[in-house]
Formats: C-alpha cells, sequence, structure tokens
C-alpha cells in the first residue's frame, strides 16, 4: 500500500535539501582536477570510510540481495563475511595503502590511469575505460531499478517516472561538484543507511516476536520450500543447500565469491584510495568501514530470509509468492507491508540515500572511464579538451545509458546482474592490479595478455556456458544447436572461478617471458 502524507513530502524535501547543499559546497571547493577527479586528495577517514561503504552498499544490496535472501537462505551471510574480510580489510589495509601511494607517485586520477602509467600502456588505459563505460551501466541501471522500484510500491508513481527522477537528481551534483561532491554526500546518506537498517532489524525481530522465536519459525518452515527449489538443492532458509548442487554453485561461486572477490577490483572503490592523504588513514578507515558493512550487508540478508516468516504468517504464502514471483519486489513489499507508516517513509529516505550513494560514485566513475580514459587519453593522446569537462561530458552518455537498461531490463535481475560486473571486474583487472602493486616484476605486455584473456574468457564463459546467461541470449543455441557449449556442473560455475584464475597464469607467464619495466620507472612507482 503506497504511503502518502504531508510529512512524507517534508522529509524528502530536507533530505534532498541538505544534499544539494553538500554538493554545494564540494562545487565551492572544486577549484583544480585533483578536487574534481580524487577530492582534493585530502579526504577525512571517516568520510572515506563512509562513502567507500555506500558507494559499495546500494539498492542492489539491500533490495536485490535481501530478495535474493529471502529465495536462498541464511547462507548469504557468507557473503557478509567476504565483504568484512576482503571487501574492507585487505581492501584497505593491503591495496589500499599501495594505491594511494602509486597514484600520488605516477600523479594518476583515475583507477585506468594508474594501471596505465604503472604498465606505461596507454592501451591498457583505454580499454580499461572502454570495459567500464560498457559495462558498469548494467550495474548502475540495476541500482536504479532497486530504487525506483521502492519509490514505485511506497509512492504509489509510475516506474518510468520514478527512475528518470532518480538519474536526475544524482547528475545534477555529480556533474557539477565531481568526486569531492559524491564523497561528501555519500557520508551524509553512509549515516542514514545505518540508523535506518539498525531500525529495521529492530522492528524486525519485534514484529517476529523475538530473535530466537523469528529464527526458529525459519527453520520449521523448511518443509514449505517449492520442488522445484529443492530439487536444485534447496534444503531450508537456515542451512546452507546441499553441496555440489545447482543452488549451491549458484550461491557459494556466483554470488558469495563473486562478489566478495570482485569487490577488490570495483574501479568506483579503488579511486577512493587515492583521495586521502596518508596509510594511517586508510587504517583508520578500516574501524568505520567493518561495522557498517556489517550492518548493511548482515541485516538485508537477515530482514530478507526473515521476511519469509512474516509472508507465511500474514499470508500463508513465502516471500517469493508473495511478491509475484519478483524477488526484486520482495524486500518493498515487506518493509510496506510490515513496518509502521513512519517507518516506511524513514527507510525510503535510506534506500533513496542507498541508490543515490552508488549511482553517484558510478556516473563519475563511468564518466570519467568514457570522457578522460577512453577518449581524451587513449584515442586522442591527450590532446581534446580538458579533463573535468570531458568527463562531465561521459558522465553524461552513460547517465543515458544507465536509464535505457533500467527501462528494459528484466525482473529479479539486481543481484544477478551486480555480480556479473563484480565478476567481470575481477577477470580484467584483479590480477593486473594485483601485479601492479605487488610485483615489480610484471611486464607491460603480461598485464596487457591478462587484461584481454580475463575479460574475453570472462564473457565467454557468460555467453556459452554460465547457464543463467547463456540460455536466455541464445547465441549458443544459434550457433551450435545447444543451450551451452559444456553441461553438467560447469553451467552453473561462475566465471569468476574460471576467468580469473586463467588471467592470473597469463599475467605471471607472460611476464616470465618479457623484459622487466626499467630499474628507473620501477623506482618511481614504488617511491615511498
Amino acid at each position: 500500500m503506497a504511503v502518502s502524507t504531508p510529512l512524507l513530502g517534508v522529509i524528502v524535501l530536507i533530505y534532498l535539501m541538505v544534499v544539494f547543499w553538500c554538493g554545494w559546497i564540494a562545487y565551492k571547493r572544486t577549484k583544480e582536477v585533483d578536487d574534481y577527479m580524487l577530492a582534493g586528495r585530502n579526504v577525512h577517514p571517516a568520510i572515506l570510510a563512509l562513502s567507500y561503504g555506500a558507494a559499495f552498499i546500494s539498492t542492489s544490496a539491500i533490495v536485490g540481495f535481501g530478495g535474493a535472501a529471502a529465495v536462498l537462505g541464511m547462507g548469504m551471510l557468507w557473503l557478509a563475511v567476504m565483504n568484512i574480510i576482503v571487501g574492507i580489510f585487505i581492501a584497505f589495509v593491503l591495496f589500499g595503502s599501495r594505491t594511494r601511494s602509486m597514484g600520488v607517485n605516477l600523479k594518476a586520477v583515475t583507477f585506468p590511469e594508474l594501471l596505465g602509467r604503472r604498465f606505461q600502456s596507454r592501451f591498457i588505459q583505454g580499454f580499461s575505460g572502454a570495459v567500464i563505460g560498457l559495462f558498469m551501466p548494467l550495474y548502475a541501471g540495476i541500482v536504479l531499478i532497486g530504487g525506483a522500484r521502492f519509490v514505485e510500491t511506497t509512492l504509489g508513481i509510475n516506474y518510468d517516472i520514478a527512475v528518470l527522477i532518480l538519474a536526475i537528481i544524482v547528475a545534477a551534483y555529480v556533474i557539477t561538484g565531481g568526486l569531492l561532491a559524491v564523497m561528501y554526500t555519500d557520508a551524509l546518506q553512509g549515516a542514514l543507511m545505518f540508523i535506518g537498517m539498525a531500525v529495521l532489524l529492530a522492528l524486525t525481530y519485534i514484529k517476529l516476536g523475538g530473535i530466537t522465536e523469528a529464527h526458529l519459525a525459519l527453520t520449521n518452515m523448511a518443509s514449505l520450500v517449492p520442488d522445484s527449489l529443492a530439487a536444485g538443492g534447496h534444503t531450508g532458509w537456515t542451512s546452507m543447500p546441499a553441496f555440489g548442487s545447482p543452488i549451491w554453485w549458484t550461491l557459494v561461486s556466483t554470488l558469495v565469491l563473486g562478489v566478495g572477490i570482485g569487490v577488490l577490483a570495483q574501479p568506483q572503490l579503488a579511486v577512493r584510495f587515492m583521495t586521502v592523504n596518508s596509510k594511517k588513514s586508510l587504517n583508520r578507515a578500516v574501524f568505520v568501514g567493518g561495522p557498517f558493512i556489517l550492518m548493511m550487508t548482515g541485516v538485508a540478508f537477515i530482514v530478507g530470509s526473515l521476511s519469509n516468516v512474516y509472508f507465511f504468517q500474514t499470508d500463508g504464502l513465502i516471500a517469493i509468492a508473495a511478491a509475484g514471483g519478483n524477488q526484486d519486489l520482495i524486500i518493498p513489499e515487506y518493509i510496506n507491508g510490515a513496518m509502521p507508516d513512519m517507518f516506511v517513509i524513514v527507510f525510503m529516505v535510506t534506500l533513496l540515500a542507498a541508490a543515490m550513494s552508488t549511482m553517484s560514485s558510478q556516473y563519475h566513475t563511468m564518466g570519467s572511464a568514457i570522457g578522460h580514459d577512453f577518449y581524451r587519453e587513449y584515442l586522442m593522446k591527450g590532446n581534446a579538451g580538458k579533463t573535468v569537462t570531458m568527463t562531465r561530458v561521459g558522465i553524461f552518455i552513460t547517465i543515458i545509458a544507465s536509464v535505457i537498461l533500467a527501462y528494459i531490463l528484466p525482473i529479479s535481475i539486481i543481484a544477478r546482474a551486480t555480480a556479473i560486473f563484480f565478476g567481470i571486474c575481477a577477470a580484467a583487472f584483479l590480477p593486473m592490479y594485483a601485479g601492479a602493486l605487488f610485483w615489480r616484476r610484471m611486464t607491460r605486455q603480461g598485464a596487457i595478455a591478462s587484461l584481454m584473456v580475463g575479460t574475453f574468457s570472462s564473457l565467454f564463459w557468460l555467453t556459452f556456458v554460465h547457464a543463467k546467461e547463456a540460455v536466455p541470449l541464445g547465441i549458443s543455441q544459434a550457433l551450435f544447436g545447444v543451450d551451452t557449449i559444456l553441461t553438467g556442473t560447469w553451467t552453473v560455475v561462475d566465471p569468476i572461478l574460471v576467468a580469473t584464475p586463467i588471467s592470473a597464469i597469463v599475467a605471471i607467464a607472460v611476464s616470465l617471458l618479457t623484459e622487466p619495466p626499467s630499474d628507473e620507472h620501477l623506482a618511481t612507482c614504488y617511491k615511498k
């Protein structure tokens, strides 16, 4: 049931006014290229952590992965564990400090530029920018879907209009204020998200009679697992799927490992490490980022799973049935049905914050990748307009692309599309990125080979082997007369488990067979 009260309008108006105020402050403080592209390289640790977390955790995590947890169960909590260990601790402590240092040494202002200058290759910078510009709109599109779906169910307005409104609002402050505006507004939105999710968890347990009662009720619902899910290995919402079953492979390889490992190679997150002024700032940010990610992902997965109890008690249905078969609607339907009207209003602002924080980071990253890295630096060899101008043009182009995708993508796509993008980034960038930071012997040729093999092997697996994409695409069927060119377990193994190891092996082999970089260049890259 849609919520429509004067109070809702007032709260949303106040929220948007504060967001634009943050964007205006950032705009006034944006004087140089480093300000627009890297927030001046002097961001406070708390703002870094909240901005990183808010950019990472979006409506795709809350709505999409919360809905996935409603279908698959609390095994999704392993993704929360991976997010904290890999996405926060390893990312900040191991990758973050070296990224910041090398970015300063090489005067890089984007993630592709860092890689390109480390390996002295315009091709790496340009091709990396093209990969981001081509595939990140898919990720941005599903974030738009998550926010718009909740606005649709809460306010009762047309979904297409909701998509357009969200895109225009975010575009307004990203295009004008750059990364400084993104990080200021992200910090505000991250704080709102933390409060909203904490209240959601508390109200859910109260609604279901307490922690023990809620989890026991969910355990006792194991017999209600639909035959189609049981046949795929689903054993209940409080236990892991049967080992080696199709659902187990989907949960473990696609969602837990695909997103949990892929986070290390997310361009919009890696660039944030270059916005602080010291390694100490990165270490301090861990103590804010860890609890934030735990609250965001942990609550989404727990509440998503427990929504089955609520829907069964009220409608006699499990969550996916109550949502009409669209798992992207489970969390919106649960919030609107189970929560008090006042909290529905508060949570709508929480989801707006989640959507806008991630979208702003995506738009800035896509804009810089297309406008600066691919067009200005690679195609035009640095001779086409200023970096800020070209980035703004790129932002505009990629916003249009993400809005179009939000209109045409199918239902229940949010979690899957997120995993696809994270997996492509892991295969294309992670071996090269890790080699750039930790292995002096890695060469330009090794990096290029790893980038190309990782990108195209990931796309090949998605197109011809992994059934969730290969079957709907139909390319394998058209060319070879079969849905997938491999059969059995291979069809449920996510591309990240195949393409990323191949990319890493190629990077090592080619680097060992080619001439190492000059000592002078390495001294510049690794200067303390």
